[in-house]
């Protein structure tokens, strides 16, 4: 039995959404700055998640916290999808980021960093692809929504939009990395299975991996000038009343 640490660089080296700091002995201690994730989730408008909201709209230039929350949302999403797919399929585990166990820091810019205590990530018999559904979809993508919702009021489908887009947008950067479409392979059981059923369509081959969402991340809605992501369900920006 191999008892060693995962190789937590192999992660790092696909993009630094992918990378995942965690401890190399039992009790140690995160780097200063890290928050329990649960912490960061506590409700409230004084929580560090609503505080997080308001800086993103600011730095948007947006006065509607429902734009600001989706774009936060899909942004910690991909940061989600990206370690967990990343992990499966170069390391063939899919590390426990639930609000129980990861930490997380909110540098000034770029995505937020992930700190995992020492512990055994999912392994074992079941598939790869029922591991990160449960982990990852059903499990931390889950609880980030709730999360989320708890702060701003915004639709199901918008969420489980968001999670399928970051899904998406994880596997179009993984897809370099891997051989023989495996990162694909599992991303098109997830997406056909709840919870993120019917939340878009994959298109192309492995290596020109397209994604078209059913519902919209009201991205369009930070201005006139803001268009709508590549995997919209518009087009082009609907008019705004």
């Amino acid at each position: 039995m191999n008892d060693a640490p995962p190789d937590h660089g192999r992660l790092a080296a696909v993009g630094p959404y992918f990378a995942l700091d965690s401890a190399t002995a039992p009790g140690q201690e995160p780097p200063p700055g890290f928050l329990p994730l649960r912490e960061f989730y506590a409700p409230g408008p004084d929580g560090p998640l609503a505080h997080r909201v308001r800086e993103v709209a600011r730095r948007l230039g947006t006065a509607e916290p429902r734009v600001a929350a989706s774009v936060l949302h899909l942004g910690l999403a991909s940061r989600f999808c990206s370690v967990g797919l990343g992990a499966a399929v170069l390391l063939g585990e899919v590390p426990d980021l639930g609000p129980d166990r990861a930490w997380i820091r909110v540098p000034e810019q770029g995505p937020v960093d992930l700190w995992l205590p020492l512990g055994p990530a999912t392994t074992g018999p079941a598939p790869l692809a029922d591991r990160f559904r449960r982990t990852v979809a059903e499990g931390c993508l889950t609880d980030l929504a709730a999360a989320v919702r708890s702060v701003v009021p915004l639709s199901d489908g918008l969420l489980r939009g968001n999670a399928a887009s970051a899904l998406a947008g994880a596997l179009r950067v993984l897809d370099a990395h891997t051989a023989q479409g495996a990162a694909r392979a599992l991303v098109s059981e997830v997406l056909d299975r709840p919870p993120l059923a019917g939340t878009g369509t994959l298109t192309g081959a492995p290596g020109s991996t397209a994604f078209r969402r059913t519902s919209c991340c009201l991205y369009y809605r930070i201005g006139p000038r803001a268009g709508v992501c590549g995997d919209c369900c518009f087009t082009r920006a609907p008019g705004r009343r």
